[in-house]
């Protein structure tokens, strides 16, 4: 049965909570921004191979669900599903959990752009790293579409 793929494991630190004992919410940001890290490194962006394409990824943009309490102390795990791509673009989720826990704590809907580092200009991916994304792609396939995928933030219209 495919899954999606764990890409960051970590404890909450005391500096990550706030007055109410929750985690922050920029934090929640920094959790999933390692998790981008390591799927970068997983398909070829690491530092090495940053420095011989030349690209990076750049987030394109970033919808953020709280949806369960997460406290101090609490070991997470983040679960990152590549829902689409195309020649420059990855379209990720990325689920917060309790390690080896079902409730999702957090969803993060996120556009990534590879870019030429040097001119912040976008690219298509290098060969070796389009192949790497294909068959993430592949391995994603059959997983289910997350709930919080494509959401629009508002309030109903006054009636």
């Amino acid at each position: 049965m495919p899954t999606a793929l764990t890409t960051y494991r970590t404890a909450i630190l005391p500096d990550w909570v706030d007055y109410n004992g929750h985690l922050r919410d920029a934090f929640y940001l920094l959790i999933f921004s390692y998790a981008t890290d390591a799927l970068m490194d997983g398909i070829g962006l690491d530092e090495q191979g940053r420095a011989a394409t030349g690209h990076t990824l750049f987030t394109l943009e970033c919808h953020l669900n709280y949806l369960a309490e997460v406290k101090l102390g609490a070991d997470v795990e983040v679960r990152t599903q590549l829902l689409a791509h195309d020649a420059k673009r990855l379209h990720i989720h990325h689920g917060l959990y309790r390690c080896g826990e079902e409730e999702l704590l957090a969803a993060s809907e996120q556009m990534l752009m590879n870019v030429e580092a040097e001119s912040s200009r976008s690219a298509v991916f290098a060969a070796a790293v389009a192949g790497r994304v294909e068959a993430l792609a592949a391995a994603h396939c059959e997983l289910p579409r997350p709930r919080h995928v494509g959401c629009v933030i508002g309030l109903p219209p006054p009636r």
